[in-house]
């Protein structure tokens, strides 16, 4: 595996699951160009996913024209309740693509315990994708989640069906909380993608006036991936590239990773003394959206199914990082992406009972604090709702 993969959701022509009939000949050709410069680096790696519009069929105008051995290809299949949908749908994915095989299948998307439980039963997905392997169509399975850490694990250590040969997750600086599901997956020997680390990790690709002072004398893309790549646990990042040009800072970070811990610990500092200045607590409590403990998980006692957590975090991104448009990105996805953005924002507080709220935070060290943040960070993020890339 390269360490930079060349993700497939931002350069296709739509997010419908449209034929090809739809795409412009300037889009097939940027994308073609993208896979190109791709190739040409050593970014060997292209991964895409049914899910992502139009991408597979495009892709599959470009695949057949690379030397097959030279490039490793993933898609990308949601679990389902049907196992039968699950293998027709891998099966037309292959003839999107243009392959007689796949060299690695991902269960797309297991982000809680009943589309873990679709995969790992007995004659659900993943025993499907153990005999299409078995049949030469795919190579090696794993799974894309962006779920809880706890559940993560979860699959991680399933051992249902040989369980999974690698993970796709999200770990980077400003989200570190699933490195126990990182370390558990190195330790099963199972390949670690890291998803997003650009987009996801920040808006890295047009970050806040703040963000670049505080990781200057390096672009924050380049800090975030020498920070993501200098772990040997973490073996490959995803770029999601939209033009041939979205490749050059990553591959100005990649000539600088025998350097890596000496160029990034001093940026660590800045950023954890700004995060601390500005917030008042431990960086790594916010770092693992931690917060000391004691705040209730969105689908238990949480008030309003809010997903307290994940409101606190990005508030404290946007008052120590200037991270604002990153924050109403996220912020207003709470609620309206379905699994993949689990419970809701702050936006119906003052809506909540001040004895059920003091209630379900009082275990927390902030407690005093904590409904007050969360009124804050509706106030700084709260705005027009905007949905997922895939739902545009």
């Amino acid at each position: 595996m390269p360490v930079i993969s060349c993700g497939g959701m931002r350069y296709q022509q739509t997010w419908d699951d449209a034929l090809l009939d739809v795409v412009e000949d300037e889009n097939q050709r940027n994308l073609e160009a993208t896979i190109r410069r791709a190739v040409e680096l050593g970014v060997s790696h292209i991964e895409t996913a049914r899910g992502y519009g139009t991408s597979e069929r495009q892709l599959g105008l470009v695949l057949p024209k690379l030397p097959r051995d030279e490039i490793i290809v993933q898609t990308k299949i949601a679990p389902n309740a049907d196992p039968e949908v699950f293998r027709q749908q891998c099966l037309e994915s292959l003839e999107r693509l243009n392959l007689e095989y796949v060299d690695l299948l991902g269960l797309h998307g297991i982000n809680n315990y009943e589309l873990h439980w679709q995969s790992v039963r007995p004659g659900g997905c993943l025993e499907v994708a153990r005999e299409l392997q078995a049949e030469g169509k795919v190579r090696h399975v794993g799974f894309s989640t962006h779920g809880l850490t706890h559940q993560i694990l979860d699959t991680i250590n399933t051992d249902a069906h040989g369980g999974f040969d690698y993970v796709n997750l999200h770990w980077y600086y400003i989200s570190q909380w699933n490195w126990p599901a990182v370390e558990a997956a190195a330790a099963r020997d199972m390949g670690v993608f890291v998803i997003s680390p650009n987009d996801k990790g920040g808006l890295l690709y047009k970050p806040s006036d703040k963000l670049v002072e505080l990781c200057g004398p390096l672009h924050p893309i380049v800090f975030n991936t020498l920070f993501c790549l200098r772990r040997p646990e973490v073996h490959t990042l995803s770029l999601g590239a939209s033009k041939p040009s979205d490749f050059d800072l990553q591959m100005a970070a990649l000539e600088m990773t025998d350097r890596a811990d000496e160029l990034v610990a001093p940026i660590v500092e800045r950023l954890e003394q700004a995060l601390e200045a500005a917030t008042g607590m431990d960086p790594q409590e916010v770092l693992t959206a931690n917060f000391g403990a004691g705040l209730p998980l969105w689908d238990q006692d949480s008030p309003g199914y809010m997903n307290a957590p994940m409101v606190l975090w990005l508030r404290a991104l946007a008052v120590a990082y200037d991270m604002v448009e990153y924050g109403k990105m996220r912020y207003n996805l709470l609620g309206r992406g379905g699994h993949w953005f689990p419970g809701l924002s702050a936006g119906h507080i003052d809506s909540l009972d001040d004895e059920q709220l003091a209630k379900a935070f009082k275990k927390s060290p902030h407690a005093d604090d904590v409904v007050g943040w969360l009124r804050e960070a509706d106030e700084l993020l709260g705005g027009e709702a905007v949905k997922r890339l895939s739902q545009e």
